[in-house]
């Protein structure tokens, strides 16, 4: 004959359950990350554009006389419009030459806008109130992809008079919002693809297998095989030939744990350090102490008595001091990175200190990591 379990206990076997299912679904979650913020997908990309224009309007801020190359693209540019200048008699103080930059997304189509950066090219003081002239925009292959032209707008200032100045931020680098427009859009057809390429942002082999099990598992065969270290193949599935959208859609938000070796990465020149997740120690004791001594030289004066043979002299007097830290030695056996980070800081050991430390555990061979200095 057997017993039914009361409610109040079903119910707290019920609530124990369901907390023990959300314990492990968080614990598997945690430390996991998108497939899109460590990797990127082949054809979605920028292109970098570039060129060479004039901006004019400038209130006495442009190049100097010295550059000449403004001079002789303000010849040519008056010359193409029909007015014919003596070279000799220009002045370009009111004109900057720049180099104009800007970032195109591979989905642009013809007449779609870009933001551009303008970037002053000779010795002008600043950009304020300039306009750009209309400046063709080059890809990589020499060809027009863009126009751009409009007035700047900066996020700096520059004040000066005779004797002193003023300036917040750069006046030399300003922007055009929606300065560009796209008049060529790149030959390439998103859909029309037949596989797909991931690169890894990260070298690691444990990750990239991992990703490579995550698409077969999310597309329910084995679609995705791993080139190298940092790259993944993916045959596009038969039901997305054509719509890659939901694929990438899909693909992107897959979660993975990245994986890779232990490193520590050491900047002395502002005393950063940064440890890594998987750092290890070996069995090590570290003991930590600075010798500060300090001299401080001065000069008394030796004077004779009156009317007593001798010279007045200077006699050289030295402060001698010497102080010594007494730090304890600390034991430290298969240390986690948090355990790492309390001991040391338990000796009183500064960023510095830190410095030094790490790599003397490395010459010893107890520090499982690599040590990168910077």
């Amino acid at each position: 004959m057997t017993k039914a379990f009361p409610r109040n206990i079903a119910a707290a076997l019920a609530a124990g359950l369901l907390l023990a299912a959300l314990a492990a679904c968080f614990a598997s979650e945690a430390g996991a990350v998108r497939l899109k913020d460590i990797a990127s997908f082949k054809g979605v990309r920028s292109n970098q554009l570039v060129g060479y224009g004039l901006v004019v309007g400038l209130g006495g801020t442009g190049d100097r006389r010295g550059s000449d190359f403004t001079i002789q693209s303000m010849v040519n540019m008056l010359d193409k419009m029909g007015v014919r200048v003596d070279q000799d008699q220009l002045r370009s103080r009111n004109v900057a030459a720049v180099m104009v930059t800007a970032d195109m997304p591979v989905s642009v189509r013809p007449g779609s806008k870009l933001d551009v950066t303008v970037s002053s090219l000779g010795d002008a003081e600043s950009l304020f109130g300039g306009t750009l002239l209309m400046t063709p925009l080059k890809g990589v292959d020499g060809q027009v992809y863009a126009v751009a032209q409009g007035a700047l707008t900066l996020g700096g200032f520059l004040a000066q008079g005779e004797a002193a100045q003023a300036q917040k931020n750069s006046t030399t680098v300003a922007r055009i919002p929606n300065g560009a427009t796209v008049e060529r859009g790149v030959p390439f057809e998103f859909n029309d693809m037949d596989t797909m390429t991931v690169n890894l942002n990260m070298a690691d082999f444990s990750t990239t297998m991992q990703v490579v099990r995550s698409i077969n598992r999310s597309l329910g065969g084995e679609f995705a095989s791993a080139r190298d270290i940092s790259t993944i193949d993916v045959d596009v599935p038969d039901r997305f030939k054509g719509k890659l959208v939901p694929l990438m859609a899909s693909l992107e938000n897959l979660r993975v744990r990245p994986d890779g070796k232990a490193k520590v990465v050491v900047d002395e020149k502002t005393g950063t350090v940064v440890l890594g997740q998987n750092v290890r120690l070996g069995t090590v004791a570290v003991a930590h102490g600075n010798l500060e001594v300090v001299i401080a030289e001065s000069a008394e004066v030796s004077q004779p008595r009156a009317f007593a043979e001798g010279e007045t002299v200077a006699v050289p007097e030295t402060e001698l001091g010497v102080e010594e830290e007494n730090n304890r030695l600390i034991l430290m056996e298969g240390a986690t990175l948090r355990e790492l980070v309390d001991g040391l800081n338990a000796i009183g050991a500064t960023p510095r200190d830190l410095i030094s430390i790490l790599r003397t555990l490395k010459q010893a061979g107890a520090l499982m990591a690599e040590l990168e200095v910077i």
